[in-house]
């Protein structure tokens, strides 16, 4: 079960026929086809612009700027319980600790609670493959086949069409969040989030008049200058630290962190209970075997050289906030010899938060698993050359590198003009990711380059970073009380 399916709003917003889903479908249509279609006519980018700008009609931008939580609002705390149907039950209790450690930590495990309440506010109605989740932890650094390091999206669990303001809303709240545990102001955290907004703003009208393959090679470089984004000397110098920190996280790396060796010389992994296990015999040879079905969603060439991998042991591992429950599993390989690992996790694929309040993806993808992959294919701008997905007793996974060369920007290490600057190059970066699958020229012309758009989401994220500080309260306060079980510190 997803974070939002027991809480199915009264009124649905997919069956309303005046909904912007529905409104939009003929503007749209094109994203959802599974297949080429050499004669479907589609204007060019500045007829698609003035669509975009009239729909400032139906949907003006100004009515962004409000977050009043509906009558019928669930309570967040009955909803997070919802949400460990299907999870582990004995990981629950770390899951709950880990959110109830700030604001931020609740903001990060509650993407359902904010699913809902995006699903009640007013939407352009552009449909683009979304993140779903794309707050400001899930931008980082990732390798590249070329073995550079990018800027990037780097987790795409709820990966699923819908309407691009709710990621730029995920960001903007995101970003007044963690403004508030870093003690800046209003007018400060309203600043940092207008920046993220005109970042996003300012890259769609770059990219609209793009040719489609320059906007599908475009890669974000650390640090790198260009029309949308001028980092100063100090976001330099931090980004330069989690540069030469992520091109030291290989799988060479990792098994000097994660393995040991057995009595009999042999590699396996160090145990860490619960956050690291060791799986039995009959759990290791269900995940070893679902490699196999894993190995035919790896591009034909690519599985020349997984088979060269043997595995040699197999553990369970506790990730994340919202992932905490959901089974993910580590696999340790060799190579040409003993000092040659390849780290692989496996990772369960449950079903989107966004998913009963948007269209469905195209019928070729009809796996979880398969979901996450198809989405980090087309959101990320250079994805894992291991990336794939399988199936264990029925439940679906996806597959990738556990490593490879990933790196994250310390938030806590973000202040003033850093701060600033970064959320700008998330809102700048995720106008490129939405530009790979939407009509970024309709959405360029709905956010026009006035502050009209950044002002009206500052003044919501400022809402919502109150609501969420309620929301905590009440997460808080059901633990104390002995309504839900929390394990701290783990």
């Amino acid at each position: 079960m997803n974070d939002s399916q027991s809480f199915t709003p009264q009124s649905s917003p997919v069956t309303d026929p005046n909904h912007p889903f529905f409104l939009a479908q003929d503007l749209e249509s094109w994203q959802h086809l599974p297949y080429y279609e050499p004669n479907l006519k589609i204007d060019s980018w500045p007829g698609r612009h003035k669509i975009g700008k009239a729909l400032r009609l139906k949907t003006p931008r100004e009515v962004h700027n409000r977050w009043e939580a509906p009558s019928n609002r669930p309570d967040p705390v009955e909803f997070i319980k919802a949400t460990h149907e299907g999870r582990q039950a004995n990981l629950v209790p770390i899951r709950m600790g880990r959110m109830s450690a700030s604001p931020f930590s609740f903001f990060r495990g509650t993407a359902g609670v904010m699913a809902w309440d995006l699903a009640h506010t007013p939407v352009s109605g552009i449909q683009v493959l979304i993140d779903g989740d794309a707050h400001l932890n899930n931008f980082g650094l990732s390798g590249t086949p070329q073995r550079t390091v990018v800027f990037d999206l780097d987790d795409f669990d709820e990966v699923t069409y819908g309407c691009w303001e709710w990621d730029l809303k995920r960001l903007a709240a995101s970003i007044n969040v963690a403004a508030r545990e870093s003690g800046l102001k209003k007018n400060d955290r309203c600043e940092a989030v207008m920046a993220s907004v005109a970042g996003y703003q300012e890259n769609a009208e770059h990219l609209e008049s793009l040719r489609i393959l320059q906007v599908w090679y475009l890669h974000h470089y650390p640090g790198e200058e260009s029309t949308v984004f001028k980092p100063d000397a100090k976001i330099k110098e931090i980004l330069e630290k989690a540069v030469k920190k992520a091109l030291d996280n290989t799988n060479v790396s990792l098994l000097e962190d994660l393995a040991c060796r057995s009595v009999e010389g042999k590699w396996q992994f160090i145990e860490n209970p619960p956050l690291l296990i060791r799986t039995d015999e009959v759990t290791s040879q269900k995940i070893i075997g679902s490699l196999i079905s894993y190995a035919e969603t790896l591009a034909p060439e690519r599985r020349y050289m997984f088979q060269r991998y043997r595995v040699v042991d197999v553990a369970h591992r506790v990730v994340g906030i919202s992932s905490v429950g959901l089974r993910t599993y580590l696999v340790m390989l060799l190579g040409n010899d003993d000092s040659d690992p390849l780290f692989l996790q496996v990772k369960e694929g449950i079903s989107p938060v966004f998913a009963p309040y948007g269209p469905s993806l195209p019928p070729t993808v009809t796996h979880q698993g398969q979901r996450v992959v198809f989405g980090q294919r087309v959101l990320q701008a250079a994805t894992d050359v291991l990336l794939g997905w399988t199936s264990i007793d029925g439940r679906p996974f996806y597959v990738r590198q556990l490593k490879n060369l990933k790196g994250s920007i310390p938030l806590n290490s973000l202040k003033g003009s850093a701060f600033m600057t970064y959320a700008r190059a998330c809102g700048t970066l995720l106008a490129r990711a939405h530009a790979r699958s939407g009509d970024i020229a309709k959405i360029a012309g709905y956010c026009g380059t006035s502050p009209i758009l950044p002002s009206a989401i500052a003044n919501f994220a400022e809402a919502y970073g109150e609501q969420t500080e309620k929301d905590w309260d009440s997460l808080v306060k059901a633990i104390k009380e002995g309504h839900i079980p929390a394990e701290f510190g783990i």
